[in-house]
């Protein structure tokens, strides 16, 4: 057998039961990787919603609370304000956080609640049969758009991060992506800066993955990272968006 690479402490030893090529294990052991480095597992609590991000307590040997499909913004803020002590940060997928949930992150970071999102974004609606979602691209084909995503009825593709810059309360707002390793290492960065903020104690902080979902893209792995790179980095510009910190 070779080398077993060791996992970090805040991650649990297990198969992971993702699809081929999908970037939330990626994801998970950099949130893992930071919260070891920072010292926090103990104090750390993650509020995963429905969707393939609510698979991550599954993997991240940490406190985890579940919310309703939208709400998770809502349960951190309820948790953060009872216990403000901890360090409390939202999982949350596209579908997630940019449809149901669009109020409520909204309002979250109006509010300047002292918490951390870690959003994805893989332009589609993943666990439930890959319709589109409120991220998904123009011209882009779903189960819902089979001939693309026309602006005329489904409106333009939303950028979060963007959207929630003018927002005094909102103080850090990055996006990065995972197809690469070079990428990986500035998406550690900026959500290692998420937290930070955080623990500074100064507000609202939202960092953005742009992800492949290669199964509903109907694409192998690397033509789905290909794809990432080509369609979603054009329109979903990477690098730090607002970083109000000090």
């Amino acid at each position: 057998m070779g080398k077993k690479i060791g996992l970090p402490k805040s991650m649990k030893d297990v198969i992971t039961h993702y699809c081929p090529g999908c970037g939330h294990g990626v994801i998970h052991r950099l949130v893992a990787e930071i919260i070891d480095e920072l010292g926090i597992r103990e104090m750390t609590i993650g509020i995963a919603p429905v969707g393939c991000a609510v698979l991550a307590y599954d993997y991240l040997d940490i406190d985890m609370a579940e919310a309703p499909h939208g709400r998770t913004p809502a349960v951190a803020t309820g948790i953060k304000r009872v216990q403000p002590e901890k360090i409390v940060f939202t999982y949350q997928g596209d579908g997630d956080l940019a449809a149901i949930g669009t109020g409520e992150i909204v309002h979250t970071a109006s509010r300047g609640e002292n918490i951390t999102t870690i959003f994805v974004n893989n332009a589609v609606y993943g666990m439930t049969g890959g319709q589109m979602a409120p991220t998904t691209l123009l011209k882009q084909q779903t189960a819902t758009t089979p001939f693309g995503r026309e602006a005329k009825y489904a409106g333009f593709p939303i950028k979060v991060p963007e959207m929630l810059k003018s927002l005094e309360g909102a103080v850090y707002l990055a996006r990065e992506t995972v197809i690469s390793p070079k990428n990986i290492i500035k998406l550690k960065k900026y959500i290692r800066k998420a937290f930070d903020t955080q623990i500074n104690k100064q507000g609202f902080s939202l960092v953005e993955v742009l992800s492949p979902c290669p199964i509903n893209l109907r694409l192998s792995p690397i033509q789905s990272y290909d794809w990432v790179a080509k369609n979603m980095v054009p329109y979903y510009p990477l690098g730090e968006i607002k970083n109000g910190t000090k």
